[in-house]
């Protein structure tokens, strides 16, 4: 079905700080993977003109797409861009550009995919806090063969320095390469998470037990980052779900929850992600407040809410019911790149099309779809 604005006036379009930055709009693109850039993780002139196409939309903030953090073992799939090398820094920079001639604000995502790297082009073993096989099986549309990951090696103390070491540098290399902002990915079953999940998490040092233990690692990584971003705005995705485990839930559920972001309020802001189309009640904890309130009020940042925000009546509540500051889209942006445009006009929304995503969610099918529907 498609979603109509009703009105100009939406809530969205307002502007809003976040931390130091400040947004033409409450409307982001999501951290979207793409699979796209070249084999070194060197990004393409074709990612540029990609992020500018959301910028000349109307964007108010675009977070890239997850950008692995070291040599070794962070990268989790084959045409994965990376932070690492001096490379990688030259090739972001056209992106960081394009993004900026167009008014947009944009963020670069560290991510480290832990257990669940399905294509890493050094060869390197998978590492996890615990050797637990992750849940669920590779994800085909991203390059994923063989079905079930295999159990990765217990990371020691050496390995999480090491981790800590390569968020860093990469934060630095963002700022070299002009981004606004960086984003520590913590969400989706990657390795931050891994060490959050209670059952991919048997450790028995410091990172293991009790959630204040479990969201140590990610906790020190923040440190890290903003010791070495400068001036940059630092901010940390979180989520329940995973893109292994959709069903997973925090099992303190709401003491859990103020564990983590108490821990986390050194961030610039909170990035809550997937909580499902039907946000406002998905996100529910038994007190009623959902999960970005929690987080606003617990943390005292600003906080983006994800998840069926192209649904403007919603997208609209959760702003004006104090539940999120800004709202991230993903498939919502993929079928409307102008998506800001057309809420300030009241022009409909195409709905998204899962052909775009086939046979690989990178830029070359979403280009082949495109010539195939006109759009």
């Amino acid at each position: 079905m498609t979603t109509a604005a009703r009105q100009s006036t939406h809530p969205a379009l307002e502007p809003v700080e976040l931390g130091a930055l400040r947004l033409r709009n409450r409307l982001a693109v999501a951290p979207m993977t793409r699979v796209s850039a070249a084999a070194d993780g060197t990004p393409t002139a074709a990612m540029a003109e990609y992020y500018r196409e959301y910028a000349t939309g109307g964007f108010g903030l675009i977070i890239t797409e997850g950008v692995y953090t070291d040599a070794t073992h962070s990268q989790g799939y084959f045409g994965q861009p990376g932070l690492v090398t001096a490379a990688h820094v030259a090739g972001w920079r056209p992106v960081v550009e394009a993004a900026h001639e167009a008014g947009a604000v944009i963020i670069a995502q560290l991510m480290h995919a832990g257990a669940i790297s399905q294509g890493n082009a050094g060869g390197f073993e998978t590492i996890g806090p615990s050797a637990v096989p992750p849940r669920g099986q590779m994800m085909a549309d991203y390059g994923g063969v063989g079905g079930a990951w295999s159990a990765p090696r217990e990371m020691t103390a050496r390995d999480i320095d090491e981790v800590v070491a390569g968020f860093a540098a990469a934060a630095a290399n963002a700022r070299a390469a002009g981004f606004d902002g960086v984003e520590i990915h913590g969400a989706n079953g990657y390795l931050l998470d891994q060490f959050l999940t209670d059952y991919t998490n048997l450790r028995t040092d410091e990172y293991g037990g009790a959630v204040a233990d479990r969201i140590r690692l990610t906790a020190r990584v923040l440190d890290a980052v903003r010791a070495a971003a400068g001036d940059l705005a630092v901010g940390v995705r979180l989520s329940q779900t995973k893109v292994n485990d959709f069903g997973y839930r925090w099992p303190g559920g709401e003491a859990d929850a103020r564990v983590v972001f108490a821990a986390l309020s050194a961030a610039d802001y909170l990035h809550v992600a997937s909580e499902g189309k039907d946000f406002i009640e998905t996100a529910r904890f038994a007190s009623d407040d959902t999960i970005t309130q929690l987080a606003r009020a617990v943390s005292g940042r600003p906080v983006i809410a994800n998840g069926g925000m192209h649904v403007l009546e919603q997208a609209a509540a959760v702003l004006t019911g104090g539940h999120a500051d800004v709202l991230t889209l993903g498939r919502g942006a993929l079928a409307n790149p102008d998506l800001p445009q057309r809420v300030r006009s009241g022009v409909a929304l195409a709905d998204f099309d899962y052909e775009m995503l086939h046979p690989l969610a990178n830029l070359e099918s979403a280009a082949a779809w495109r010539a195939r529907s006109g759009r």
